[in-house]
């Protein structure tokens, strides 16, 4: 385990399965409170926002930063389960604070902070609790990121397309608390862990926070991440693919206009996995 409050929350919840674990009202009512907030929020008249950055997003690609502020219409629209995800990412945290809660960790609850840097620009957010003076944040992830992208702090560090170290780090340097790390729920299966932020440089994240700005003010559009070239059974193929970094972005085929998503060229499987083609050798593209 990588947190002492691990073993009183696992304990909580192994008594909950055995049917020896209550709740309180109060506990219970503030979870209910919680999650009428996040209702209201996510299913609420949605009004057009001016771009502005703040914590959730100051750690994000800059690229992606320049289509939010010059070009929202480029985004992808978002699925029908888009808020169904973002409620359940709103449960899962009012949810968990009240089991913190039960089992007995002390912890402060959330508060607005805000980051001034050198320039006078001030970055403002709300991170989720503090426990034992260090700056935790709630997340729900999808099976596969809990297996990989949460598996430590390196693997985040990895792939951070989202940029929660960005986001855990100014929280940590406006609050003047240290960066504890991630409380992370698996939404598939309930498991839960702690990936502590173990090797952040709060002042390297900040120094980048400092750049993005900077980069942002300029207005000047510059891709972060280069395609990367396809192997198949450690052989190139010819074809370059989405960066990994890319993934998630809402404004990959604005970025990347050519970019096509067809079964792995190579494969012989009857259902080969779908690829993200940046750049695709003439001799695949109709199949």
């Amino acid at each position: 385990m990588n947190h002492p409050a691990e073993l009183a929350l696992h304990k909580y919840m192994n008594d909950a399965a055995k049917g020896k674990s209550s709740m309180s009202k109060e506990t219970m009512d503030r979870v209910a409170a919680d999650i009428i907030d996040a209702l209201a929020r996510q299913f609420g008249e949605r009004k057009p926002k001016d771009f502005k950055l703040r914590m959730s997003n100051v750690g994000r690609p800059t690229c992606q930063l320049w289509f939010e502020k010059n070009k929202p219409e480029a985004a992808q629209p978002k699925a029908g389960n888009f808020v169904m995800n973002m409620m359940l990412g709103d449960i899962v945290e009012a949810v968990f604070k009240g089991i913190l809660t039960e089992a007995g960790v002390e912890y402060d609850d959330s508060d607005n902070v805000t980051l001034t840097l050198s320039d006078g620009t001030e970055i403002n957010g709300t991170y989720d609790l503090v426990i034992d003076d260090a700056v935790d944040d709630v997340k729900s992830a999808s099976d596969w990121s809990y297996r990989h992208k949460f598996d430590s702090y390196e693997t985040l560090s990895n792939g951070d397309g989202f940029g929660y170290i960005g986001q855990l780090a100014g929280y940590a340097k406006a609050s003047g608390k240290r960066a504890g790390g991630w409380w992370v729920v698996n939404k598939s299966n309930g498991k839960f862990k702690y990936v502590p932020a173990t090797g952040i440089d709060i002042d390297k994240e900040v120094n980048h926070i400092e750049e993005t700005v900077q980069t942002v003010q300029a207005n000047e559009f510059k891709r972060c991440f280069e395609p990367e070239e396809e192997f198949f059974y450690k052989k190139p193929t010819g074809n370059f693919v989405l960066n990994k970094n890319c993934t998630f972005c809402d404004f990959k085929n604005a970025c990347w206009p050519n970019l096509i998503e067809a079964p792995q060229v190579k494969s012989k499987a009857q259902y080969p996995k779908l690829v993200q083609y940046v750049e695709l050798l003439e001799e695949y593209k109709n199949g």
